[in-house]
């Protein structure tokens, strides 16, 4: 009779998920007992690396990828990036390993004690079964519930002793979960569009995550609106060198206001429009402004303090939207400014990222976690092309570097191109030691200003002269690069900088550049 783990790895591969993302203890061994030849184990050297990379893979290859981790302690490690998982919206799941069923009742060592609550709140849903032959049934059940929109983490506790015990065979399904929305409603979004004067449009990461770029591009174009990024928005959703493109929406109540004020309807498709970060009162939206939320997450839509919403798939919406609305013959709105090539003799953030936009490969993708050199990216590092962008929508360190890893394994025809401040990369330095391993085609790009300037910025905000435990000086990127067995350079001028980008860009394997900032 096949076991638990031939029904379970029979239904990985009819499934797609081959790969298995892990770093594995003595509770997951018997899983891989004569593991196939057509899987890959995906070494990771620390959970939380883990998961980003999962994280990354499934987003790239639109398909759940499998974690592994190792009982309450690889739970513990990964928490961070499965709360980062759960806020990216990215279909995983997770296994952990729990020690054998004879000796539970004894709290044996490396147990998990109360797995399907540990993880909580950041999966969907959270399984141990109750007899060894359910563990496929129950892998099945949490593949469908990640892949069911809202995408999202689902998380299986097994017992070491499952995997040899005689299996029931469980058949893959075919569930269609993309809403198309109520018909209803969208025919009154349509009426609202096609009354509007001055409609504006703000993109969030749903429309990257159903593949909705071009039929985005269609609606702004027919409706001469303009189109913003909503706050924090993880993935990119509109062209930002489009006539059209007119910036990113700050999480800021006052922002939001004064950016939205004089137009009369506002569509927000794929994330949230009133994300905030800091505390704040007064209005929500402007008074008068018509408002419209388009999203597959109920909850996004439920807590958005106004407006009416749609629960829908963004690609279908903006598709439905697009080929009812009347072309309009208004005026276009003012393009947005381009930033040329900031002046000086040092390197700032500023010139970092305007030369990795004149320098990347066309086909090249950006995983961005750099914080405080966020709105340089945004002025002077253009994303142009679909799913071109990737970051942590839930803030938390650590995610960008092994997502990289996982984005270039799903994508190895691209350049991938981590964009990484110098605290963020420590969060998950063990990421090269994957990245040199598979030989990746990614570009790993540091910005060294030797402190938490994020963090040093806040302090500004709240009044603080002095902020503790920022002082990053003494990090020698390229000496952590060559111990995970990766090729590095430094560059402290531009010429330096040019040089060491057109190195690393043309590079076949994975490279690392330290790029120091005044």
């Amino acid at each position: 009779m096949p076991t638990v783990r031939d029904v379970t790895l029979d239904l990985l591969r009819r499934l797609g998920m081959t790969h298995i993302f892990g770093n594995p203890g003595s509770t997951e061994l018997p899983m891989f007992r004569d593991f196939p030849e057509d899987f890959s184990y995906i070494l990771g050297l620390q959970e939380a690396t883990v998961v980003g990379m999962a994280d990354g893979f499934a987003q790239a290859s639109r398909n759940a990828a499998l974690v592994n981790l190792h009982s309450s302690a690889g739970v513990g490690h990964a928490m961070g990036n499965l709360f980062t998982a759960f806020k990216n919206q990215t279909p995983l799941v997770v296994t952990a390993g729990q020690q054998a069923r004879s000796i539970l009742p004894f709290e044996p060592f490396l147990h998990a004690d109360r797995p399907t609550e540990f993880p909580r709140p950041f999966v969907k849903w959270a399984c141990e079964p109750a007899r060894a032959a359910d563990v496929p049934r129950a892998i099945a059940r949490a593949y469908h519930v990640a892949m069911t929109p809202p995408f999202g983490p689902t998380f299986v506790s097994v017992p070491v002793d499952d995997w040899d015990r005689e299996g029931e065979a469980v058949e893959p399904r075919q569930i269609a979960t993309a809403n198309p929305g109520d018909p209803r409603a969208l025919a009154q979004l349509v009426e609202a569009l096609g009354r509007a004067e001055r409609p504006v449009i703000i993109l969030g990461a749903g429309v990257g995550r159903d593949g909705a770029w071009d039929a985005a591009i269609r609606l702004a174009e027919a409706l001469r609106a303009p189109v913003h990024v909503a706050p924090f928005a993880c993935r990119n959703a509109f062209p930002e060198d489009h006539p059209l493109f007119a910036g990113f929406l700050r999480a800021s109540r006052k922002d939001i206001v004064e950016t939205l004020a004089g137009h009369d309807v506002a569509l927000v498709v794929g994330g949230p429009l009133n994300l905030y970060h800091t505390e704040a009162s007064g209005p929500h939206i402007p008074d008068a402004l018509d408002l419209w939320l388009v999203d597959d997450n109920p909850t996004v839509l439920s807590w958005a303090p106004s407006g009416s919403a749609i629960l829908a798939n963004s690609r279908i919406a903006l598709d439905y939207l697009a080929e009812r609305v009347h072309a309009s013959s208004r005026a276009a709105p003012p393009a947005r400014a381009l930033f040329a090539r900031p002046e000086g003799d040092a390197i700032t953030d500023r010139l970092a990222m305007h030369r990795v936009a004149a320098l990347r490969p066309t086909e090249s993708v950006i995983v961005e976690e750099a914080p405080s050199s966020r709105d340089a990216m945004h002025d002077f590092l253009p994303i142009v092309r679909a799913d071109g962008f990737y970051t942590t929508a839930s803030g938390g360190l650590g995610y960008a570097l092994p997502a990289a890893v996982g984005i270039a394994m799903a994508r190895p025809d691209e350049r991938v191109i981590a964009l990484i401040g110098d605290g963020s990369a420590m969060y998950s330095i063990q990421a090269l030691f994957t990245a040199s391993r598979l030989s990746l085609p990614l570009s790993v790009l540091v910005i060294n200003n030797r402190r938490y300037e994020a963090l040093e910025s806040f302090g500004r905000h709240f009044g603080l002269g002095k902020v503790e435990g920022t002082d990053l000086g003494g990090l020698d990127f390229c000496a952590l690069a060559a111990g995970h067995g990766m090729a590095a350079r430094r560059a402290e001028t531009p010429e330096e900088l040019d040089a060491a980008l057109t190195w690393s860009f043309a590079a076949e394997k994975p490279t690392l550049v330290e790029i120091v900032v005044a």
